[in-house]
């Protein structure tokens, strides 16, 4: 492999920076609570309103949206539940008999309640809002509270809309690291999230590594990342517009292309900059592409999918002969896209997979969400008496074994209590001790 074109910049020192303003904010806010909160909206976003949408409001914003868009919003909301469900339903309950008298099961249980953050900086994410919301309400979450920050004297009546439609229980305007905050600790709504999720800036993802562990979250999220695999059938203008859609998410946004072909290559390293021109954010593609872009030469199928791997991109599209190829050997990744006729907008807006995936190679551990994400799976386990006698003797072993006299009393005291007349080959704690 060689590559045509390397990224300029290293994300590491802003990094450092950015997790010690956050560790600051968060501290704050766990002292001062929602004085601090109100401090840091009017500091950030000149808010001094009220956080919690009122349904007043809400019916305001919602008049606002025209139907075009509303329909808009509500076929990506169809195929987003409809997807959904069907995760929901390959995931399942089952109980079985793992030997006579030992009965093992799961149940698949819904968190209470989930943090949804929908970002509202540079562009107005309706479709994050159906992502987030309509998932969580599919699993069954009984409570979800939703965030977006305000822009002037409201947030954007589409995002409002698409919350509400999506099934929201609470709307807060309000964003950044205090509204992840906020809904972490159950402030101005008295209900803690139990997961937080939704994409967000540096400083929201930061928020959410720090609180995890205290809430659960959707992925370790960085800047949006999008990725190409293509070979000498691919059509290099395809390649170039679809490079400069995803690097408009922002100027930090890596945007790659893996090629067996120096030609195409070549093409998209003259092409790409023509089409950034032509952009009206033209200046925040231009700078995403020379500071984060990369063409990668590649030579062979194996050796693309082999550095594909090794980047793990948030999205992946395959423009290249034997897509089957392809989707059988491909490992890590967020979401896959085959074929020219699947763009990466398809998935960001309406197809009905989530696009609210893992970013900064954490696809070699994790997908993006899903309703799975909203579930907890809780196993149980019954033994009869009977059983006791197999599994009591075996646990007391295994318990000294590893130097635990606790668990291994607990296990003998079952052994002495079901079987009074059998003789042990070990010594069986019991209660004469204390006679």
């Amino acid at each position: 492999m060689h590559q045509l074109k390397k990224a300029e910049l290293s994300a590491a020192e802003e990094d450092r920076k950015t997790r010690e303003v956050v560790e600051a904010m968060i501290a704050d806010i766990e002292d001062r609570g929602e004085t601090a909160v109100r401090a840091y909206a009017e500091k950030f976003d000149s808010w001094t309103g009220d956080f919690v949408l009122s349904d007043e409001k809400k019916a305001r914003l919602i008049d606002q949206v025209p139907q075009q868009v509303k329909d808009d919003i509500q076929f990506a909301n169809d195929q987003v539940r409809r997807f959904a469900l069907a995760q929901k339903e390959s995931l399942r309950e089952f109980e079985i008999e793992s030997a006579p008298g030992v009965r093992l099961g799961q149940r698949v249980l819904p968190v209470q309640c989930a943090g949804c953050y929908v970002p509202g900086g540079r562009y107005a994410h309706a479709a994050s809002a159906v992502m987030s919301v309509a998932t969580a309400k599919v699993a069954g979450v009984g409570f979800v509270v939703a965030c977006s920050p305000p822009r002037g004297d409201s947030i954007n009546p589409a995002v409002a809309y698409a919350m509400d439609l999506a099934g929201a229980d609470a709307i807060l305007e309000m964003g950044g690291v205090h509204a992840v905050a906020s809904m972490t600790f159950g402030l101005f709504t008295g209900q803690e999230a139990d997961i937080i999720v939704g994409p967000g800036n540096a400083y929201v993802a930061e928020a959410k590594r720090l609180l995890f562990g205290r809430v659960g979250i959707d992925v370790f999220a960085g800047p949006t990342e999008s990725a190409i695999i293509a070979d000498d059938t691919a059509d290099p203008m395809t390649i170039a517009i679809d490079l400069a859609s995803q690097a408009e998410h922002g100027p930090n946004s890596p945007v790659w292309l893996f090629t067996l072909s120096e030609r195409i290559g070549r093409e998209v390293l003259d092409l790409l900059p023509k089409v950034a021109d032509d952009m009206p954010n033209s200046d925040v593609v231009k700078t995403a592409w020379r500071d984060w872009g990369e063409i990668v030469m590649c030579d062979s199928r194996e050796e693309a999918v082999e550095i594909s791997d090794r980047y793990a991109p948030e999205h992946l599209q395959i423009l290249a002969d034997d897509l089957d190829w392809w989707k059988a050997r491909l490992n890590n990744y967020g979401s896959l896209f085959l074929g020219e006729g699947s763009t990466v907008s398809h998935g960001d807006k309406c197809s009905g997979t989530n696009h609210i995936l893992p970013t900064k190679r954490a696809g070699r551990y994790s997908g993006g969400l899903n309703v799975h994400k909203f579930m907890k799976v809780l196993t149980y386990q019954h033994l009869d008496q009977q059983a006791n006698k197999a599994f009591s003797a075996v646990a007391s072993r295994i318990s000294r074994v590893e130097g635990m006299e606790g668990h291994a009393r607990a296990c003998d005291w079952r052994l002495r209590k079901y079987f009074p007349q059998e003789t042990w080959p070990f010594e069986v704690y019991d209660q004469k001790r204390y006679d």
